[in-house]
């Protein structure tokens, strides 16, 4: 569950960031210009969200990869590459651990490809 809970928050602060920074520009020279490119603002707010999507979907791929482990029955070919690439990294959740190491190795597969790169190996 604590992943879960994890991943909503992250989420939610992806939301917060996802507000456009547009609405916040302040007039400057004394009004005489009342717009303020908040560009850069925008592109930081933008590395924040794809680093939180990233860790998103570490979340998703653990927890996928736990439920994959409980079934008897074997993945679909793509998938059991996917989880055999995850499984090099990150073992099976037998007892109550930190998954803080578990998030960081998972995210660095989605945010390397790997885990896409398995899947859709032909």
């Amino acid at each position: 569950m604590m992943a879960q809970v994890t991943a909503a928050s992250l989420v939610s602060e992806a939301k917060a960031l996802a507000h456009p920074k547009s609405v916040d520009t302040i007039p400057t020279s004394a009004d005489r210009e009342d717009h303020v490119s908040m560009g850069m603002t925008s592109a930081r707010a933008l590395a924040e969200v794809a680093r939180i999507a990233t860790q998103v979907l570490a979340i998703e791929a653990l927890v996928a990869g736990q439920g994959l482990s409980l079934r008897s029955e074997a993945p679909g070919v793509g998938v059991g590459r996917a989880l055999a690439v995850l499984r090099a990294v990150v073992p099976p959740l037998d007892d109550d651990r930190v998954l803080s190491t578990d998030i960081a190795a998972a995210a660095g597969l989605v945010g390397s490809g790997a885990l896409l790169a398995a899947a859709d190996a032909r």
